[in-house]
């Protein structure tokens, strides 16, 4: 699959073209979570508002904790928060910050949601509202997921690249910084990926 959608990025592609491409790619990931989390946990298919599952609302929840780190990062740079390159820009919609935040849901939100699930720190019976059909987390399942995303993002780690310690909370920033090297002076824009953590 991995060459595929090199071949098709290759392509002269629309932004439509390249989101609809990056929606299956999603949707493949998604229904790969019925081969590894338990049975209450897995996903029929991805439903944002309102989640409609436990999973769901352990996506959606760890997707809003990741979009207001991002916004702070962006901040901290010159960039505008509401002018974007693949997400539309709405009126009041920081979607740069959906833009930027894309490479690090795998590596924060979903690693958080795994390791948690996986040691059964969360659980649909203790930590999820049963009125709402358990798709929404309860105060304490909001504590633990919330405790756990800020360790992962604020985890310190060997950049390859820089030759010095940092986090991935600083990584979100650097990319900012790099898409404004883009835009002055042309420098190709590379996203952070994990092969550079040592």
């Amino acid at each position: 699959m991995k060459d595929d959608v090199k071949k098709f990025l290759s392509k002269d592609l629309t932004i439509e073209q390249i989101l609809f491409i990056e929606g299956q790619i999603w949707s493949r990931f998604y229904d790969s979570f019925k081969y590894f989390l338990p049975e209450d946990f897995i996903m029929n298919k991805r439903v944002k508002r309102p989640p409609d599952n436990p999973i769901n609302a352990l996506v959606s929840f760890g997707n809003t904790l990741l979009y207001t780190k991002t916004i702070s990062s962006i901040y901290e740079t010159h960039l505008n928060q509401t002018i974007s390159f693949l997400h539309s820009p709405r009126e009041g919609r920081f979607s740069l910050s959906l833009d930027i935040s894309e490479a690090f849901k795998p590596i924060i939100v979903f690693k958080t949601i795994f390791d948690l699930v996986g040691k059964k720190r969360i659980q649909v019976a203790k930590h999820f509202d049963k009125s709402l059909n358990y798709a929404l987390l309860n105060e304490e399942g909001k504590k633990i997921f919330i405790d756990a995303f800020e360790t992962r993002i604020n985890e310190t780690f060997m950049h390859k690249k820089l030759k010095r310690k940092t986090s991935f909370k600083n990584c979100i920033k650097l990319d900012g910084y790099k898409l404004i090297k883009y835009i002055v002076e042309g420098k190709d824009f590379k996203q952070f990926l994990l092969k550079e953590k040592v």
